[in-house]
């Protein structure tokens, strides 16, 4: 079976952008893309659209033209740009459709996330209770992590340190000036051992792909960036995830663990492969953790790898070299198409300042979402 190739990219900076509504940033990341491929959009024969509290993607067909194209939303937490892409990529790879579009945005009031008990069949007493509110939960997640790994507060620091350095080289990031360690350190602390500058923020953005068989893309003459995997897999028992009522004493792997698992089985390759990676930073224990579910090293070693810069830009494993969503911010819909649109712009060597050197060959990305939802992609050009 031929490979599915991702012939355009579309981005719409993210942050906040008066007076353009989700759809408008949707509409203009998916104008971006079909000048991108060098395609019109009637030649799209058909769209995954991702959005979580901007609205229903289908009806960007307004503005982009009516054209009849089968057009399906999709919604499933942190993770729907990854699930968009995986159902696009799908959709193709079954040979009934050439070339289509995945395409997610959102828009966020200012504030944090306001999940509802009943999206997660949970019963309201569990919201009223104060256990719906994300931040508390990460930080507890971590602080168990730390105790039972040897990471330090500093190395969240460095996290997040790195974060809006690699903002600050990136157009499309929100955050775009360094922040010095000893702020992020200081700051007011949100959850202990977070603080401010340690979680990422809801805002606004979008992102287009457009995918093509591998014949669609030989015709128009592009560059054959090569999606190798993409899977998006749901928790396993034992798993310790967002609005989990409880923790088992017996633990299990994670979503992550399986989707991770079964994209390096399909690629035919290993974490050690990879050239480039980027990984859920929802805040910054979440990028340690997922370095070690992932597969790139193991649980602990992370206080070695960020002390010694090796995920850095010129490091042996560059993360997040945007930014990930610590400088990007998090627009729900948008924000797993984001990692797979820097990761193209990383391959086909045009990320500018944020480049990593030597010709990166392969590109990952790992996305996350409650209630223990993980979608991984793996391209190669």
């Amino acid at each position: 079976m031929s490979d599915v190739c991702i012939i355009g990219a579309g981005i719409h900076r993210f942050g906040r952008t008066d007076g353009m509504t989700g759809v408008d940033q949707g509409v203009f990341a998916v104008r971006e893309a079909l000048k991108d491929a060098g395609v019109e959009w009637n030649h799209i024969q058909f769209a995954y659209g991702s959005s979580d509290a901007a609205g229903n993607p289908d009806t960007m067909v307004d503005q982009l033209g009516l054209t009849g194209v089968q057009f399906i939303n999709v919604r499933n937490g942190c993770a729907a740009g990854g699930s968009a892409l995986f159902s696009a990529q799908m959709a193709i790879k079954s040979g009934e459709y050439d070339i289509g579009i995945a395409v997610g945005f959102d828009k966020h009031p200012r504030g944090a996330f306001d999940a509802k008990p009943s999206e997660y069949n949970l019963p309201e007493w569990y919201g009223d209770a104060g256990y719906m509110v994300t931040t508390q939960f990460f930080a507890m997640k971590i602080q168990r992590y730390m105790h039972l790994y040897g990471i330090s507060r500093e190395t969240l620091g460095r996290i997040a340190e790195k974060a809006f350095r690699n903002g600050a080289l990136t157009p499309h990031a929100w955050r775009r000036d360094p922040v010095a360690l000893d702020t992020i350190l200081d700051a007011p602390m949100i959850s202990d051992p977070y603080s401010k500058f340690m979680f990422c923020s809801p805002g606004e953005g979008g992102v287009a792909l457009i995918l093509a068989s591998e014949k669609k893309a030989r015709e128009l003459g592009k560059p054959l960036v090569r999606l190798k995997a993409a899977t998006m897999r749901t928790r396993p028992p034992g798993s310790f995830e967002v609005f989990a009522p409880s923790i088992d004493v017996e633990r299990g792997g994670s979503a992550t663990n399986i989707a991770s698992r079964d994209a390096f089985e399909m690629a035919g390759i290993g974490p050690q492969d990879i050239s480039v990676a980027q990984l859920q930073d929802t805040e910054c224990g979440a990028e340690i953790m997922h370095m070690a579910e992932n597969g790139f090293c193991a649980d602990g070693d992370q206080e070695k790898w960020i002390a010694e810069g090796l995920t850095e830009i010129g490091g042996k494993l560059p993360v997040n070299t945007d930014g990930g969503c610590l400088a990007c911010g998090e627009p729900i819909g948008a924000s797993g198409l984001r990692q797979v649109y820097e990761n193209v712009m990383q391959l086909r060597g045009d990320a500018g300042d944020r480049q990593v050197s030597g010709n990166p060959r392969t590109a990952y990305s790992h996305v996350y979402g409650a209630p223990g939802v993980s979608a991984v992609t793996i391209m190669e050009i």
